[in-house]
């Protein structure tokens, strides 16, 4: 199920990295005696596609519901697009929920609608969308995530989990974001399904010029899409780079996750290039165990 957009934009480049959109500044997150974070830093650019990793518990999630203004930090700052979430009216907050887009892991399509209505939830939020045009946006959406037209009368039911991602998909850029924020985008599905969804985020990236933040543990769908790896642990960020510079990073969730049989495999799918910039141990032949 290739979409016609994967195939528009292949050998087109990939947006340019710029400014900063979003900004995480020494935040603390508590739950009563539960600290989450601790004086946690990061900021993604305009262009990149990050990928937040973690351990369970390491609060990949809580991290991103306090990007997208859902909860808020217990201490520290978080901007969007150079706005202070804590300050700013309730006019701009509405303005810059629009101009991002989040799939939720199992699609959280409104079972009770159409895949037409769930598409057109959130034209129909703005109530400026004249019918005739909204019809057209919809449409165009379910073509860009390479879904026929004739799927927009199905209930959510009665459609595959890669298509349940898909209708997602042309929910959250019904609107057409700047951020796209996605949340296990290939978890559950088999490994060509899996393929054809990273194809289409990729091509989604090179189209729109999207800036992607991902919360994913599949190691390949994250080595194959991210610009840079933000590794969460010890309940801050350790690294956020490039993946065969964060797989150099001393310490035991690092080497446990992408040094071992799983991780050296996705690992030494890179390009050559980028394959000489992972450290030794990442070069280990892939069939059998690294002490760690």
């Amino acid at each position: 199920m290739i979409a016609p957009l994967t195939q528009a934009v292949r050998g087109q480049p990939v947006p340019s990295i710029a400014e900063p959109v979003i900004e995480v500044i020494d935040i603390t997150k508590r739950y009563g005696r539960n600290i989450v974070h601790q004086h946690l830093n990061l900021d993604v650019r305009r262009g990149e596609i990050v990928s937040i990793v973690g351990g369970s518990g390491s609060g990949k999630t809580t991290l991103v519901r306090q990007i997208l203004g859902l909860e808020h930090p217990s201490s520290g700052t978080i901007k969007l697009f150079g706005e202070n979430l804590a300050t700013i009216s309730p006019e701009t907050a509405l303005l810059m929920r629009s101009r991002s887009g989040m799939l939720f892991q199992r699609g959280a399509l409104f079972s009770s609608l159409s895949v037409f209505d769930n598409i057109a939830q959130p034209l129909r939020e703005l109530g400026k969308v004249p019918n005739e045009l909204l019809r057209d946006i919809v449409m165009l959406k379910l073509e860009m995530v390479g879904l026929p037209c004739k799927h927009a009368s199905k209930m959510p039911s009665a459609l595959s989990g890669g298509m349940i991602k898909r209708v997602g998909i042309a929910r959250a850029i019904a609107l057409e974001p700047e951020l796209l924020f996605l949340d296990e985008p290939t978890a559950g599905l088999d490994p060509q399904a899996s393929d054809e969804f990273v194809e289409l985020i990729s091509a989604l990236h090179r189209a729109l010029g999207l800036t992607v933040v991902m919360v994913t543990h599949d190691l390949d769908t994250m080595i194959a899409l991210s610009t840079r790896v933000a590794v969460l642990a010890d309940r801050k960020v350790l690294v956020a780079a490039p993946v065969e510079e964060a797989a150099g990073v001393d310490h035991p969730f690092i080497r446990e996750y992408f040094l071992g049989l799983r991780g050296r495999r996705a690992l030494q799918a890179l390009p050559p290039e980028r394959r000489a910039k992972l450290p030794r141990a990442a070069l280990a032949p892939a069939s059998s165990e690294l002490p760690l």
